[in-house]
């Protein structure tokens, strides 16, 4: 009979370090927008006190004062940039991190499907192995029918015709597919 075993471990022990994989990528994407969204409220803090005092509200007025703010503080300017080095820096991180959790996700997506087709291509297998055991079990007793008709002739054919009516039994095999769950092999199995 065609045995099959069971991969149920090997698919949670898979399954479970992949999720463990996916949580990591989003724990990291979580700290990264709370980085961003530190340094956004740092940023916003250094820049509001002078900026939105301005009588003014014009979109030119509003370049002027940030303008004004360079110049009259220097230290905070750089601050600035430098908070705005960092938020750039981060964004890239997250981005590279987010399109790492895509690519796992479309991976994962492409897997799954794959193992669903090679589990209904090996249903067919499955099915096709089984045939040929059957036809090797039948083969088998033909084969042991034959050699019982040999064995009753050959006396009188020996007599008659002075050499064996059949010979080779002793060689004879007929295939069989066996399987241990993850490789199958088709064997010979003498009669």
């Amino acid at each position: 009979m065609f045995c099959k075993k069971s991969h149920f471990g090997l698919k949670f022990t898979l399954a479970y370090h992949y999720n463990i994989y996916m949580d990591k990528i989003q724990v990291e994407i979580k700290e990264l927008n709370s980085q961003i969204q530190a340094l956004l409220r740092e940023r916003a803090a250094l820049t509001q006190n002078s900026i939105e005092s301005s009588e003014n509200n014009t979109n030119l007025a509003i370049v002027e004062a940030y303008r004004r703010q360079a110049r009259e503080n220097p230290k905070i300017a750089a601050e600035i940039q430098g908070i705005d080095n960092a938020i750039a820096f981060l964004e890239k991180q997250k981005q590279q991190k987010q399109a790492q959790l895509n690519g796992s996700l479309t991976f994962s997506k492409r897997l799954a499907q794959q193992q669903q087709e090679l589990e209904a291509a090996k249903k067919v297998a499955e099915i096709h192995a089984q045939r040929v055991n059957e036809l090797a079990q039948e083969l088998a007793e033909e084969i042991k029918l034959l050699k019982a008709c040999a064995d009753e002739l050959s006396p009188m054919y020996w007599q008659v015709y002075y050499k064996p009516f059949i010979t080779g039994f002793k060689t004879i095999s007929v295939p069989h597919v066996r399987s241990d769950g993850e490789v199958w092999t088709i064997v010979n199995r003498i009669v």
